[in-house]
């Protein structure tokens, strides 16, 4: 691979844009991540749901990549996806996940670390009525993380699936349904000036259910 012009080390900026302390942090993680991501919507950030879920294989190496999260309630954060895709596999064989809100425009990072079950079946069927049609048919048509030898196969499915539920009423598939992340720690990153952020980290104390705070060091 040939030398990059760009000067990667040296491509850096100063955060200024906030401040995260002791006397605004909310006492309930899920308040203040409440805050943050009506913040994120309304600052117009693309995608503001969107959140990188790790796992790990049967091997322990980890595995990454962006969901969007589609509820928020007081158990957790739910995402939905095919129960035959890799992370899905590598859930139902180790329940821990950690979740990353990338949130750059702000200079803001959540990270979540928790456990992943299955939603039930009603929560996935009222999710799955609100996608469009293209997303439901889709769903179908894809059978996520196998290796397939062309995107016409996945397009010549789609137009069978469009064939087969032509009357526009497209089931829940079997294989396809939600996860919910029941959180165990939150940590909410703010970026500041001279890489000197603010980190704050929740933890649930198990004897009293609540929520303690703790600042660490950038």
């Amino acid at each position: 691979m040939a030398d990059t012009t760009i000067d990667i080390a040296g491509l850096r900026r100063e955060y200024t844009q906030a401040a995260l302390d002791e006397t605004t942090l909310a006492p309930n993680p899920f308040d203040q991540f409440q805050l943050w991501f009506e913040q994120a919507c309304k600052g117009g950030l693309l995608e503001p749901n969107a959140m990188i879920v790790s796992t790990v294989d049967a091997e322990g190496r980890p595995d990454s990549r962006t969901v969007l999260m589609k509820k928020l309630d007081a158990k957790g954060l739910l995402f939905f996806t095919n129960f035959e895709s890799n992370k899905a596999e590598q859930i139902a064989a180790n329940h821990n996940v950690s979740l990353l809100f990338p949130w750059y425009g702000l200079e803001r990072q959540v990270i979540i670390n928790g456990t992943a079950e299955k939603a039930s079946m009603a929560e996935a069927l009222a999710y799955f009525a609100t996608r469009p049609l293209g997303s439901r048919l889709g769903a179908w048509a894809s059978p996520q993380s196998k290796v397939i030898t062309s995107r016409s196969l996945l397009e010549g499915k789609l137009d069978e699936m469009k064939r087969k539920f032509a009357n526009g009423e497209v089931p829940l598939p079997s294989f396809w349904g939600g996860f919910r992340v029941t959180p165990r720690t939150f940590e909410f990153w703010q970026g500041r000036s001279s890489r000197l952020h603010d980190r704050f980290r929740y933890h649930r104390v198990a004897s009293t259910d609540a929520w303690i705070p703790e600042r660490l060091a950038p």
